[in-house]
């Protein structure tokens, strides 16, 4: 008779808080169920409320790991983009999200782990731990990263400059990056309001790029940041 032993998961003695701010988190069927139903209501809300078109969802690899950079307006940018990825890759979709922010109290912490799926982004004091753990990441086949290189909304409408850290994770490496820009988010959900307003959203998806053969240095990470900078720019040019 073959002995049963049970391993509890290695979260278990940890705090509802400390779970949802921990990556990788463990995987429980409970919230991936939630996840996938909040992600159809979500869908239908963005189709409805915000009249959200898509342009460019052939750009998105079928197979792989991959990187999807967008200008940052508003909450609704990583709201659209979660709507660009297809169903089926919901639970391997991370939009990195900034610690001191989505992960500062329980009920924030709950709405960005388990409805958004994010991954916490210390973007002051652990930047390179943080680009340590988006790699990890993307070195398991499958999994995508959502990511803002400006680091913050604007409240302008102009395009930020792009910090150095997408250029770090991306040089000399074979891996996807799809620049990407949403047009309407500003208007739409403002930095500082509470409630979006029911503006029309447009996302539109460019073509994937690698910096394999990049090497790394210094100049070349400035470089990826600006080419990846005037990428978004010229889609949002696009958009007009």
């Amino acid at each position: 008779m073959t002995e049963w032993e049970y391993h509890p998961p290695p979260d278990i003695d940890e705090t509802m808080s400390e779970h949802l701010g921990n990556f990788p988190r463990q995987p429980y069927m409970l919230i991936y169920a939630i996840r996938s139903t909040a992600a159809l209501l979500l869908r239908a809300w963005m189709r409805i409320y915000h009249r959200l078109r898509v342009e460019g969802r052939e750009n998105l690899p079928g197979t792989g790991s991959f990187v999807l950079v967008c200008n940052h307006t508003s909450h609704l940018d990583t709201l659209s983009m979660l709507c660009s990825v297809p169903l089926k890759r919901l639970h391997q979709t991370f939009p990195a999200a900034a610690a001191d922010y989505f992960f500062s109290s329980l009920p924030r912490s709950a709405i960005s782990a388990i409805l958004i799926n994010a991954l916490p982004f210390d973007r002051k004091l652990k930047t390179a731990e943080s680009l340590t753990v988006c790699s990890e990441l993307l070195s398991n086949e499958g999994n995508v990263l959502i990511i803002f290189p400006e680091g913050t909304r604007t409240t302008t409408g102009e395009l930020g400059r792009f910090r150095s850290g997408i250029g770090r994770l991306l040089v000399g490496k074979d891996l996807p990056v799809l620049p990407c820009h949403l047009d309407g988010g500003l208007r739409a959900w403002p930095k500082g309001k509470i409630i979006p307003r029911p503006y029309s959203l447009r996302l539109r998806i460019g073509a994937p790029r690698s910096y394999a053969h990049v090497e790394k240095t210094s100049e070349s990470v400035q470089q990826i940041c600006q080419e990846l900078q005037e990428s978004v720019a010229e889609l949002g040019r696009r958009n007009k």
